[in-house]
Order: C-alpha cells, then structure tokens, then sequence
C-alpha cells in the first residue's frame, strides 16, 4: 500500500562467533513491535522489561541499523524536501507541491495547497490577515464555504484605484463573504503619491484601527512578488520601468506586503518603501503563524529573503523552488 512504512529487521553480522543472548532479544522485541505490532507495554510485560527499556531497545536497534525503514510512497521526496526546509529555516511546517510542466501553472498548484491549509485553519472567534496577488486569489478557490462566528479576516495592504480581481480589498471580502465573516481594509491606496500624504494617511483613524488590528491577527496568509519585468506590480501600474531599475540598484530582490526587501528580508532605502501603505513587515514577525504561499523561478530569490528575514512559519511552494532554496540557504 503506497504510503505504507516497510521495516526491515536486519540479521546482526556475525563475525566467527553465534549472535549472543542480547541481540537475539532486541532483534525479538523489534520484531515485536515493527511486524507483530504489539505496544510497547505488551512486548514489555511478554519479557519481563519496564517499558523505558523497551523503548530504549527499539531506539537502539534503529540507531544500529538492525531496523531500517523504508517509505514506499511517491510522496516520500517531497517529505524529505519538507522537513529539509522546515529544518534548515526553523519552520513550523513546509508544503511542497509538484512542479507543473508549465511555468505559468505554477501558483495555482500552490494556491490550491494554501486554501486547503487554510481552510483547515479557521475556526469560530479567530482573525485571519490576508495580502494580495493571483496566488492568494486563487487559493480562494479551495477554501471550502462554511458559517464561522466571530471571524474576521483583515486586507494587510492598501488597494488599487480601479476595481481589479487582484485588488487586496477583493480578496479579503471574498475570504470573509466564504465564512460570514467581518471583514476590514485598509481605505488606501497600496502607495501613496508622497511620503507626506502616506503619513497623512496612515494617521487616519479607519486605517489605523486596521493596521491596529492586524496587530493581533492569529494567522496571516500573504505571498511575495518580485522585481523581473513580468512583475504583478509593473504590471499593474504599481511600479513603473524606471522604479524597477532603482529598486534593483538599491539592492531589492523583491517585496512583501508592498516593502521591497534585499535578499536578507531588510526593506531597502528607496522612495516606494517610504510611500507604501500597508502593514509593516515587522508586524509578521510578532504573529503566531504566517503563511507565505509563493515560488516559482521568478519569485525564488524573494521567497528565501523573507524566509531569511524571519518573517514566516509555514511556507507553501513548489518542488523546484524547494530544492532552490535548500540548494542556495
């Protein structure tokens, strides 16, 4: 059965001598307990063992080698990759999804991932941070539609000008109309014309009590963009040919929540990080539980700067992207 754990009790190498008393009886006890099945209570009451010893036993024989388990599972290589990651970038937890054959493909396998895990994160009297961008979109389309009370989803970044699917307001009232929920967003644009009329704005009391709240979400679902040509942000308008450029010079791989960061995860010094409305990356840092659902080759660089700059626990992405990221820590 695919998925299925195999052990295989390895006989002690002999060398000129009969295996003694004591390796017959570990090799019994894993046996035991790896093909019978039997507790480690019962294998310890049918030899006359406290339990501590059998355990001490079992741990033994694995470290020796006399039990070697084998996954049998095409699951198994995005497993190791998971816990590689969650390992070398102190995750909570790590999702790895297949790579699509087609590149443009990639952030929908990886949203469906992320609006199945959080759909299974929501629950009655929790509040859930939402950014913006096709992947988190898209994720929406696995969030199953059920009645929460008391929940309340927050747009952690200012919106666009013009009705847009990809507006971060649209995302977050789409989130909330999926549970009932309240839902609140920050009545801005994503940036400011200047960094006089971005403090002007933040000052207000409807956007401060946003930025407020999102102070003491319980979870937070965002992704990063990064800074190529094809970016959401030039795309949209948000980011002109000529900002990419500086923003390049000063050394930005990309941004999270609107701040252009370098490849440690620090905003860089340039005029768009001074003019952008949203929630500051540090805010994430104080979060219990921050899911970052990106990848893909355009975005990997950016998703290892906000992996460097703590800003996440759980990370959602794609098979090459992982192996990118455990290749180039």
């Amino acid at each position: 059965m695919a998925g299925q754990k195999y052990p295989e009790i390895a006989e002690p190498e002999l060398t000129g001598r009969d295996v003694d008393g004591d390796d017959r009886q570990r090799v019994r006890i894993a046996w035991a307990y790896y093909i019978e099945g039997l507790t480690q209570s019962e294998i310890a009451a049918q030899f006359g063992l406290n339990r501590v010893r059998v355990n001490r036993i079992l741990s033994a024989a694995r470290e020796e080698g006399i039990v070697q388990i084998s996954i049998n599972s095409p699951a198994a290589p995005f497993v190791a990759l998971e816990r590689n990651l969650e390992k070398q970038f102190r995750l909570q937890r790590a999702i790895v999804v297949p790579t699509p054959s087609s590149a443009d493909a990639v952030h929908v396998s990886i949203a469906a991932a992320a609006g199945a895990h959080l759909s299974r994160l929501l629950e009655n009297d929790r509040s859930v941070g939402i950014g913006w961008g096709r992947t988190l979109r898209l994720s929406l389309q696995s969030v199953r539609r059920r009645s929460l009370k008391a929940l309340s989803v927050v747009a952690l970044i200012g919106g666009l000008t013009r009705a847009s699917v990809m507006n971060a307001y649209e995302t977050a009232l789409h989130l909330a109309d999926l549970h009932g929920a309240d839902c609140f967003y920050i009545a801005a644009p994503a940036f400011a014309d200047n960094e006089e009329t971005r403090d002007i704005l933040r000052g207000q009391m409807m956007i401060r009590d946003v930025l407020e709240r999102a102070e003491k979400l319980d979870c937070a679902l965002v992704s990063v963009g990064g800074v190529g040509p094809e970016s959401t942000m030039e795309r949209l308008g948000l980011v002109s040919k000529s900002d990419r450029k500086s923003l390049v010079a000063a050394g930005a791989v990309g941004d999270l929540l609107g701040h252009f960061i370098d490849a440690d995860g620090i905003p860089v010094d340039h005029p768009l990080n001074r003019r952008v409305i949203a929630v500051d990356p540090k805010t994430l840092r104080r979060l219990p539980n921050v899911i970052l659902a990106s990848g893909g080759r355009e975005k990997q660089q950016t998703v290892r700067a906000a992996l460097r700059g703590g800003y996440v626990d759980v990370l959602i992405t794609d098979e090459t992207t992982a192996e990118w990221l455990l290749e180039n820590i």
